[in-house]
C-alpha cells in the first residue's frame, strides 16, 4: 500500500489512535510523513516519543499546536509563554530524530479575545508581541512559527487571526525561517483575497505547512468539529492547490480532520480513506515535485 509522497497523515485525524499505533497505522497505510500532536507526545514523554519516532521511519510534517498567549500580562500569560518555550524545545527534537527532510514547523493558533473582555485588538496586539518574545529561541532552535489563522467563527475563542493577510502581516517583521504561516483550507477558503496572499506568502517564503480538509454544510453544533475528507464538500481544492505550489511549497501536505464520525471509524479505514480523498481531490493538482 503506497500513498502520495507528500501526503501526510496529521495525527488528529486518528484522534484515539495511541501514539505507536498511529506511528504504525501511518507506515503501514504507506504514508511518508505524520503531523504530530504535543498532548500524545508528552503523554509518551518527549525522550521515550522521540525514539520511538525516529524507529518509524516517518518524517515530521509539523508539531500541532501551540499559542494561545492573547491574555493580558501576569501569571497566565507567562505559562503560556513557558509551555510555547517547551513546544519549540520538542519541535526540534522530533524533527531531528525523525527521517530526512522533517520539518521543524511549530503550528501556532494565537488565541481568542480574554474571557470578560471585548479587547480584540489588544489580543491583536498581544499575539504581535508573543511572537517578538519567543523569536529568538525558536531561531535558536532551527523551528518555524507557524501562525494559522482560523475561519472567523473561531475568532471569539480560538484566534484573533482570522485571514492569511493578518498573519503574514505578523510574520513580516521576523526571518521566513523563523516565523511563517500555516494554510489551512478548511479555514481559507471563503477569502476573496486569498490568492493574491498565497501569492505573497510564496514571494516571502512564509508558507510553513499546507493543511488540507473540505468545507460542508451544514456545520455541527460543535463547530470544531465540522471538517470533512477532501472532495467530500465545496472547497476549490484545484485552485488553492495550484496556487500554493505557484507559490513554491514543496513540502509534505497534512490532512487534518477534526469530525465526530471520522474519528468513530476503525482506524485503518481511516487511514487508506484519507490517501484515497487525497489522490483524488489534491494530488492532481500537484507539481512532480517531492519533497525537499
Amino acid at each position: 500500500m503506497t500513498a502520495h509522497p507528500r501526503l501526510s497523515m496529521n495525527q488528529a485525524t486518528i484522534k484515539y489512535a495511541p501514539f505507536d499505533e498511529a506511528l504504525r497505522l501511518v507506515r503501514a497505510g504507506g504514508y511518508e510523513s505524520i503531523g504530530l500532536w504535543r498532548e500524545p507526545v508528552q503523554e509518551v514523554g518527549l525522550a521515550e516519543a522521540a525514539r520511538r519516532f525516529g524507529d518509524s521511519g516517518l518524517r515530521l510534517s509539523t508539531l500541532c499546536r501551540g499559542g494561545f498567549f492573547t491574555m493580558p500580562e501576569g501569571p497566565a500569560r507567562r505559562a503560556a509563554m513557558d509551555d510555547n518555550r517547551r513546544a519549540i524545545e520538542e519541535t526540534a527534537t522530533l524533527a531531528a530524530a525523525g527521517a530526512p527532510g522533517s520539518a521543524a514547523v511549530y503550528v501556532l493558533v494565537a488565541g481568542g479575545i480574554p474571557e470578560g473582555t471585548t479587547d480584540l485588538v489588544g489580543a491583536r496586539a498581544r499575539t504581535a508581541e508573543a511572537l517578538a518574545e519567543l523569536a529568538p529561541e525558536a531561531r535558536a532552535a532551527g523551528v518555524t512559527m507557524a501562525i494559522e489563522p482560523l475561519h472567523p467563527m473561531y475568532a471569539s475563542d480560538r484566534a484573533v487571526v482570522s485571514t492569511l493577510k493578518q498573519a503574514l502581516d505578523l510574520a513580516e517583521p521576523f526571518e521566513p525561517t523563523v516565523v511563517g504561516v500555516t494554510v489551512d483550507t478548511f479555514h481559507i477558503w471563503w477569502d476573496p483575497e486569498v490568492l493574491p496572499q498565497l501569492a505573497r506568502a510564496g514571494a516571502s517564503g512564509r508558507i510553513a505547512t499546507y493543511q488540507v480538509c473540505d468545507w460542508k454544510t451544514p456545520l455541527p453544533a460543535d463547530v470544531l468539529l465540522g471538517r470533512h475528507q477532501p472532495g467530500d464538500g465545496v472547497i476549490d481544492f484545484a485552485a488553492l492547490t495550484r496556487a500554493v505550489e505557484a507559490a513554491g511549497y514543496t513540502g509534505d501536505i497534512e490532512v487534518e480532520i477534526f469530525n465526530q464520525a471520522i474519528w468513530d471509524a476503525p482506524w485503518p479505514e481511516v487511514v487508506a480513506r484519507t490517501a484515497e480523498a487525497f489522490d483524488a481531490a489534491v494530488s492532481p493538482h500537484l507539481a512532480a515535485s517531492v519533497t525537499a
